[in-house]
């Protein structure tokens, strides 16, 4: 058990360290996001349309809610972490009424390339400004984009189980 947390541990040393050094470039970002969308879309693709409205639960999301809450974090820290408006009011994703595939697909794509059109208009100087997350939290902007990835890759690992459970097979993982 030990050495498979070790192994989570250096996995995710590796993973992030690029984004732990100081000079994380707007370019650097760019990338990463937009592996990020392909990744993401992979997800979109694999579960099969009829199970969209999945739950493992009753009490959880379904897998079109997991991924319309992603893409409103998408927006909302992509906006408080860059100062761009956020075309898609709070929550304003996850209240759509038409949760086929096409259009989750959509609405989650449209989410992303408001985070990376957002983070294109960035300079280097703006990732170290200081800024107050939601009202509550100390940060810097780059720390924000920081946040808002680990919140996108943490709600896509639960879509693995998701997909799993509709009896479909998850994209293989894509680290680079």
């Amino acid at each position: 058990m030990k050495r498979k947390h070790f192994l989570l541990s250096l996995l995710l040393l590796v993973t992030l360290s690029p984004f732990c050094q100081s000079q994380v470039t707007v370019d650097d970002w760019v990338k990463e996001w937009e592996r990020a969308k392909a990744f993401t879309k992979e997800y979109l693709d694999a579960m099969p349309d009829d199970k969209y409205s999945l739950k493992p639960t009753p009490e959880m999301r379904s897998f079109a809610d997991q991924m319309l809450h992603l893409a409103d974090a998408n927006y909302a820290f992509g906006s408080s972490a860059t100062g761009e408006k956020s075309p898609v009011e709070p929550g304003g994703s996850e209240k759509a009424t038409d949760k086929s595939k096409a259009n989750v697909t959509k609405l989650v794509m449209d989410s992303y390339d408001f985070m990376i059109s957002s983070i294109k208009k960035m300079n280097p100087a703006q990732m170290g400004e200081q800024i107050k997350m939601f009202g509550r939290f100390d940060m810097t902007k780059g720390q924000a984009i920081a946040k808002a990835f680990e919140h996108q890759t943490h709600h896509r690992g639960q879509a693995t189980v998701y997909i799993r459970l509709a009896g479909a097979k998850p994209p293989q993982e894509k680290l680079f």
